[in-house]
């Protein structure tokens, strides 16, 4: 059974994502289809890309993503569908693939543009026939035009010295956590069991140590702890961390360890 997920910006109220899925499902009856978020910032295509990289893997191989933002279309960032650790993604060429993945595609092809609908809902009259025709089993040389590679945004990523990392949030969660860019292998590299601070928001607030879990502080409690990602993530137990500390994509977050 093939499996589609998608993953957009359209508001809840649009017609958009129940076009898109009736078309799928019109051409391609046993799909299943999968909705990974509709609650993408509008054209945030780093948010998009940090919400599918770290979820992808667990779906079966031969499974095709529809990434539904930011996907207007211009000569230099056409439309594109790469193949990738067993995977298919389908979108726009605008630097998310570089974002979203950490090897280069195995096959790349800037899909046909319809000839009925030009630039008009592309994901509704291109991305919806590019997936049935990959489940219709398809090469994709059929569905378009090979290419060689694809634009890359380069992800931001920590600066570091001898005592020092300097990090950044990534993104925020459900629970108004902050996840930032520092890993904890960086971390122990960096920290060779020295102590530290942990400064967030230049020096107004400052954690000395790294949770096992939310409940090793109180209620209440600003803590930072290394997720499930492996990233330094910023909370407050069973608070908003996010509102409470002023924090959005982009804050600052700086380590420093003492000898």
């Amino acid at each position: 059974m093939a499996v589609v997920t998608i993953i957009s910006d359209w508001n809840k109220n649009d017609y958009y994502l129940a076009a898109l899925k009736g078309r799928i499902l019109s051409h391609c009856p046993d799909t299943t289809i999968v909705d990974i978020t509709h609650q993408v910032s509008p054209f945030n295509s780093a948010q998009a890309a940090f919400i599918l990289r770290n979820c992808f893997h667990v779906y079966p191989n031969g499974t095709i993503h529809l990434i539904c933002v930011n996907t207007e279309a211009s000569p230099d960032k056409p439309h594109i569908v790469v193949l990738a650790m067993k995977q298919y993604f389908i979108g726009c060429d605008n630097g998310i693939f570089g974002l979203l993945l950490n090897e280069d595609p195995e096959e790349i092809v800037t899909l046909k543009k319809d000839s009925h609908h030009p630039g008009m809902f592309a994901e509704l009259f291109v991305f919806a026939d590019c997936a049935c025709g990959i489940i219709h089993k398809k090469k994709l040389h059929e569905l378009g035009s090979p290419a060689k590679s694809v634009s890359k945004q380069i992800p931001m990523l920590p600066t570091i010295d001898e005592s020092t990392i300097n990090g950044s949030v990534v993104y925020i969660d459900s629970y108004r956590n902050a996840i930032t860019n520092i890993s904890r292998e960086l971390f122990d590299q960096i920290r060779r069991k020295r102590p530290f601070d942990v400064f967030i928001q230049s020096n107004y607030y400052k954690i000395n140590r790294i949770n096992k879990n939310y409940y090793d502080s109180s209620s209440g409690e600003m803590l930072a702890l290394f997720n499930s990602l492996d990233l330094l993530e910023i909370a407050i137990n069973n608070g908003n961390a996010a509102d409470l500390l002023n924090l959005s994509v982009n804050s600052v977050v700086r380590i420093k360890f003492y000898d």
